[in-house]
């Protein structure tokens, strides 16, 4: 048997009067998903347990089978087993944002992604931190677009921070690290916005109309987890597919392989369809490949709602249609389509609520109560919630019985 996770990330969503009380996903035009929902199984999941704040990182390690009270220690560590930074101990990595503040005294969180600036242009500025502030305790590395890694070595993880793409438009003074260990968080900040001021990458951002990026923000810090990999479990070899390092990361603990394809950006301009067939030419050798792709997650926080329709019908069209043409080639096949979390246009920010999701199998029929089409309104009418406890990845691959 070979498995497909296919995961649009910040795909489910809230209804809305502009779109006559129908959500993104329900209006964007889904034919390949609709199939799933309509031919297998369709339901909704609930990623995020009690007691958790809804994100990516414990929602793909729920989507995982992991749960998150025992092995998610933050977003820091995971991101940083895919850049391949080494951690000790009692070291804490931090993922790191290049953001835009507002010139007001009370620094305006004015864009989580300082424009979404480029991988190269961040480097630069990530190179400039490392030379200015970087020595054995405090070191700065490059990641992806506005998404780096600061790592603390023998640091403080007890502190509380906040995701900066949860207060945009609101004033960061009141939302800086606090408690343990935060005065040294809060200099590292104040020092690297010195230095980004007058940066000549940002020097010629401004000129150009585009967005600065005039900041670090710190947060998602934690130390190295433990994780028993979902290969061993299962007793299977896989990979994982994403431009995102937190993604990526989970895989590298979960025992996936990072599969790598050109051109992924982690935005609405992604490499779509090389996604798709990076995973089919994978499957020919692997048993499992999980395929995130961060487009509606990103048009969610924009508050982009054509964005989004269009990152939803891309999904379906570039990912999910390729993969459903190219599985007759892999023999027997269980593909699990699903958004981790909702990431709502009307609060532009991540949500707890449940999510669809869709299980279809090419050689095992089910008599589950299916819906006429992929969405929230008709997965939660089929009556089937996997909650947390309930480990969806081994309702999935439940080897040698049916799923769900």
């Amino acid at each position: 048997m070979k498995y497909i996770v296919l995961l649009g990330d910040g795909m489910a969503d809230y209804p809305l009067e502009r779109l006559g009380g129908k959500t993104p996903l329900e209006t964007a035009r889904t034919p390949q998903m609709d199939f799933l929902a309509r031919e297998g199984i369709l339901g909704l999941v609930d990623t995020i347990p009690p007691g958790f704040k809804a994100g990516s990182d414990v929602a793909n390690l729920s989507v995982l089978g992991y749960d998150p009270a025992t092995c998610y220690s933050g977003r820091g560590p995971l991101e940083a087993a895919n850049m391949g930074v080494a951690l000790g101990p009692r070291d804490v990595a931090f993922r790191c944002n290049l953001i835009t503040l507002g010139d007001g005294g009370d620094s305006t969180m004015d864009d989580f992604t300082a424009g979404h600036i480029t991988s190269g242009e961040a480097a630069e500025i990530i190179a400039s931190l490392q030379d200015t502030l970087g020595n054995d305790e405090f070191q700065f590395f490059p990641g992806v677009s506005y998404r780096h890694l600061f790592v603390w070595r023998n640091g403080v993880a007890e502190m509380q921070t906040t995701p900066p793409h949860d207060i945009t438009g609101q004033k960061s003074n009141a939302y800086l690290p606090a408690g343990p260990g935060s005065r040294t968080a809060i200099d590292v900040m104040s020092r690297a916005k010195v230095i980004l001021t007058s940066h000549s990458v940002n020097e010629t951002r401004k000129r150009e109309g585009k967005r600065p990026a005039n900041a670090v923000w710190l947060w998602g810090q934690g130390r190295v987890p433990q994780m028993v990999k979902l290969t061993d479990r299962y007793g299977f070899r896989g990979g994982v597919i994403s431009a995102v390092d937190l993604l990526n990361g989970i895989g590298v603990y979960a025992g996936l392989q990072p599969l790598r394809v050109e051109g992924v950006t982690g935005y609405i301009d992604t490499n779509y369809r090389g996604k798709a067939e990076r995973a089919l030419a994978a499957l020919q050798d692997l048993d499992f490949v999980f395929v995130h792709v961060e487009a509606p997650d990103e048009m969610g926080h924009e508050g982009n709602l054509p964005g989004k329709i269009k990152a939803i019908e891309d999904f379906d069209n570039l990912v999910v249609g390729p993969v459903l043409k190219g599985m007759p080639g892999l023999g027997a096949v269980r593909i699990l389509v699903l958004s981790d979390h909702p990431t709502p246009i009307s609060i532009r920010t991540h949500a707890a609520d449940p999510s669809p999701f869709a299980a279809y199998s090419t050689v095992e029929k089910e008599n589950r109560p299916s819906g006429r089409s992929y969405g929230e309104a008709t997965a939660r009418e089929t009556g089937l919630l996997v909650t947390p406890g309930s480990d969806l990845m081994d309702l999935f691959i439940s080897p040698g019985r049916p799923f769900f």
